[in-house]
């Protein structure tokens, strides 16, 4: 009787809390000093590996408590795979034995039941051989149910807790995000806002251009293997196959993982949910951890909860840009006017300035525009305009900045560019415009153009605009249809 009433103090101990930690600690307390055991630990399952780990003990030897038993493999993992309990009157008799403690001369391994199914061992050893009795054995073996039980409603109120807590954050990233407006500045707050509420020691996102994803944002603690704005071609790495079958992958080892492309040096595990908004495939939300199997299909659920909140929020931006860019917009040619221009070339100076890069300018004229439109009428003359601003798109990188500058004067910002190269783009330009076929204009239509380079020209927005218009003034002046290069700018004293 007095046995049972250890037994049913235990029980009542072990089942007063919801902390799995205070659980745990529980249950080895009570198995230590009720059944007046050597050593004994908790080993929980994980399900995904089918390995045992030790989640916490008392008296195993320094370093033993890292160890990860297979289900099947040693006695813990015996009892496992039997679905109950496995005793060894004498270790150094019995082969399946995995040394913990160089004094453990017996051991009880009891499975820790949920209905059918085994969620960790109970493992008890003793300094003496065969210590464990049958009565003391039948004890233990119920004690392991009210333990188990005890685990599984630790682990439950765990998972409503973390479940709260990770809707509070998807409330909290609503909010945030759906209020930001500048593309830029959302995917920074997305990153930290993501990193401060899941478990991840690096987040990023990358979107699609075209054929490849360009790392746009990041927030973490990991080491960056690629340059911001790097382009990442399509193929099979994690995040492709996202986008290819629109649904969350999770790598628990990323060392195993097929074609992994390496963005973060400490890498071991890593979820990548695809952002998707009205059916279109927007890009990723990354997550990367340095330690493995980091990620659960529990996390992958709220986790495409905020990507949908953040994907909406992403698009929003776009239309909201598209928006303002209608402000921009020439109406006549479907390019930008001049106000656009004003604004990119005062940042593309600020970033030349800042990377100690380089920025051009070219400034163009249709020759004799006023001579056309009286010939052949103002219709034709826009329908010229036209067909040159599409001249020029075809011909000009993505980066390149093409404005209608006013009237029949076109002027055009090339970031990352050097004098010789923009007198080079211009010459181009000037060729592929004086080769065109004009439906209409029985004659051929000519352009002149004036370069200028940041910061062999000037330093400032001015100088370098200022030094293109009299570049174009020199072209007109050695009689049209010809690019001249701006004057070196005067040295400063």
């Amino acid at each position: 009787m007095q046995k049972i009433a250890v037994l049913y103090d235990a029980s009542q101990a072990v089942l007063s809390t919801f902390d799995l930690d205070e659980v745990l600690n529980q249950i080895l307390g009570i198995a230590r000093d009720y059944f007046h055991l050597h050593n004994v630990a908790i080993l929980l399952l994980d399900s995904d590996t089918k390995e045992l780990c030790v989640r916490s003990q008392v008296g195993w030897d320094e370093g033993q408590d890292k160890i990860k038993v297979l289900v099947g493999q040693g006695i813990t993992g015996t009892a496992a795979r039997l679905k109950r309990p496995v005793y060894v009157p004498d270790v150094s008799k019995d082969a399946r034995y995995l040394k913990s403690a160089q004094s453990t001369r017996s051991e009880l391994a009891v499975p820790l039941m949920v209905r059918d199914e085994v969620v960790g061992v109970l493992d008890c050893q003793s300094d003496r051989i065969n210590f464990f009795d049958s009565e003391t054995i039948d004890l233990l073996t119920l004690f392991s149910t009210q333990a188990s039980m005890a685990l599984q409603n630790a682990r439950l109120y765990s998972l409503e807790q973390r479940r709260s807590a990770q809707l509070e954050a998807i409330n909290a990233i609503a909010k945030q995000t759906t209020a930001v407006l500048e593309l830029e500045e959302l995917l920074t707050k997305l990153c930290f806002l993501v990193r401060q509420s899941f478990p991840a020691d690096h987040v990023c996102v990358l979107l699609k251009d075209e054929n490849a994803l360009v790392l746009r944002s990041h927030e973490g603690k990991l080491t960056l293997l690629i340059s911001e704005q790097e382009r990442i071609p399509a193929g099979d790495s994690i995040a492709w196959r996202a986008i290819g079958t629109n649904k969350t992958i999770i790598e628990s080892d990323i060392r195993k993982a097929g074609h992994y492309l390496p963005i973060f040096r400490e890498t071991r595990s890593r979820m990548c949910i695809p952002l998707i908004s009205f059916g279109q495939t927007l890009g990723v939300l990354m997550l990367d951890s340095a330690q493995e199997g980091a990620f659960t299909l529990a996390d992958a659920q709220t986790l495409e909860s905020v990507a949908d909140i953040c994907a909406t929020a992403i698009q929003n931006t776009h239309y909201v840009q598209r928006v303002r860019q209608l402000a921009y917009i020439d109406g006549l040619t479907g390019m930008f006017n001049r106000r656009f221009f004003e604004i990119r070339i005062a940042e593309e100076m600020e970033r030349a300035q800042r990377h100690n890069g380089t920025l051009a300018v070219i400034m163009m004229d249709i020759d004799h525009f006023k001579r056309l439109n009286d010939e052949f009428g103002h219709l034709l003359g826009d329908e010229v305009l036209r067909q040159i601003s599409s001249v020029f798109s075809l011909q000009l990188r993505k980066s390149d900045v093409v404005c209608r500058y006013g009237g029949e004067e076109f002027a055009i910002v090339l970031p990352q560019i050097t004098a010789e190269q923009a007198l080079s783009v211009a010459e181009k330009l000037r060729r592929e415009v004086a080769g065109w076929h004009f439906p209409g204009v029985p004659r051929s239509v000519t352009i002149s153009a004036g370069t200028a380079a940041f910061p062999l020209h000037g330093q400032t927005r001015d100088d370098i605009v200022k030094a293109a218009d009299a570049a174009l003034y020199a072209a007109k002046q050695a009689g049209r249809n010809c690019v001249r290069a701006a004057g070196l700018a005067p040295a400063t004293a």
